[in-house]
């Protein structure tokens, strides 16, 4: 009864009072229902213990200076109040809208809702099978060699991220002086923002490009994308080679998308430490170029008996041999794509203007890889 008593009284007071209602209106109904009697127990001991009576709220100390202080007269938030371990439970709840309005609540809440562990969630959860080491290497070069501003703003007056709420943010947590800036420009926030916004081109690779043209079926190829929010989808720049400019796709969606799983230039030749390991039925995807001119693009196929071998696996020994057949099944029986052979032992380029040019080999190891490449199957043999 006691407990139903403190739980009620508790509950008064924290829809009454015009402080509580309006700071606690930026957590989620949700959210709140599921963690309320961690929530309550943990300020229910502290104001027990503090005996603080509910007129003087409102004076609450002043908390000790950090580097996004706006002015000397910040008072904390009743939230500053929570203990640390519901606080953090909290905020790695909220969305990156919830963290961004959290962070105009007070100061001390500024310090914590930019925390880099907070947004590297958001962006493993939402750009993590689209974006490597290589893209966040781009973002740290750009970043450091533009204005903050130009990651925040296409042009004046127009917001990019999140509608209004940049606004918000800017206006809260960017007035900290001249000499600083916020978010921080190396920040995983920063870096949430200007994916986010499209300012960031970004490399990675693009499954069937040029919209899906049949003759890049089953590819692979490097691309510099960005990212607009109104379609969700992306646009994508591929490198010019020859003559030719740089092609540029639009509309490309999420699954098309992958972050570039080998450290090589799409113009060099990948060196391969696979292919003693090799067996038939292993599936694999090799770097070809239609001529020296042209970037690597990575193409999808398995691995192949030798034509001595009639496939039975009691007595297959193609794995013993020099020569490694590779299969591209997306194509005709006779079609000249449809299988090539490479020495595994002295693996270097090799093809012909004709036929084109076949350079390095991954192996597919995971579920995951396979399932992207056959999600792509043609729905007719290519001829």
């Amino acid at each position: 009864m006691l407990l139903f008593l403190i739980t009620c009284s508790f509950s008064f007071i924290l829809f009454y009072s015009p402080l509580f209602a309006c700071e606690m209106r930026l957590l989620s109904l949700c959210f709140w229902k599921s963690i309320k009697n961690i929530v309550f127990s943990a300020t229910l001991s502290f104001f027990t213990t503090r005996m603080l009576p509910s007129k003087k709220i409102y004076a609450v100390p002043k908390v000790q200076r950090t580097a996004f202080d706006t002015n000397s007269g910040d008072q904390m938030s009743v939230l500053d109040y929570l203990p640390d371990l519901v606080l953090e439970t909290i905020l790695e709840k909220l969305p990156p809208k919830g963290l961004c309005r959290m962070g105009c609540v007070s100061k001390s809440l500024r310090g914590m809702c930019v925390s880099d562990h907070l947004w590297e969630r958001h962006v493993r959860s939402k750009w993590g099978r689209v974006v490597g080491t290589s893209a966040y290497r781009e973002w740290l070069c750009c970043a450091h060699s533009r204005n903050q501003d130009s990651i925040f703003f296409d042009r004046i007056g127009e917001k990019v991220f999140l509608g209004c709420l940049i606004a918000l943010v800017r206006s809260r947590f960017c007035s900290v002086g001249k000499d600083k800036i916020f978010p921080p420009v190396n920040s995983v926030m920063s870096w949430y923002i200007a994916l986010e916004s499209g300012k960031l081109w970004f490399p990675a690779q693009v499954y069937n490009r040029e919209n899906g043209h049949v003759g890049f079926m089953l590819s692979c190829y490097d691309a510099v994308v960005s990212y607009d929010r109104r379609t969700d989808t992306f646009l994508a720049r591929y490198p010019a080679h020859g003559t030719r400019t740089s092609a540029i796709e639009s509309g490309v969606t999420w699954d098309r998308l992958r972050a570039p799983l080998v450290d090589t230039s799409p113009h060099d030749l990948h060196i391969s430490d696979c292919l003693n390991e090799l067996r038939p039925g292993d599936q694999i995807e090799i770097q070809w170029r239609r001529n020296k001119e042209f970037p690597y693009g990575w193409w999808y196929g398995v691995v192949g008996h030798l034509e001595t071998c009639d496939g039975n696996a009691n007595y297959c020994r193609c794995h013993h041999s020099e020569s490694l057949v590779l299969e591209f099944n997306q194509y005709t029986r006779g079609c000249r794509w449809r299988t090539t052979i490479v020495n595994r032992r002295d693996h270097r380029e090799e093809g012909n203007e004709a036929d084109g040019f076949y350079g390095g080999i991954r192996k597919l190891c995971g579920n995951e890889e396979i399932s992207m490449w056959k999600q792509f199957w043609p729905d007719v043999v290519l001829e």
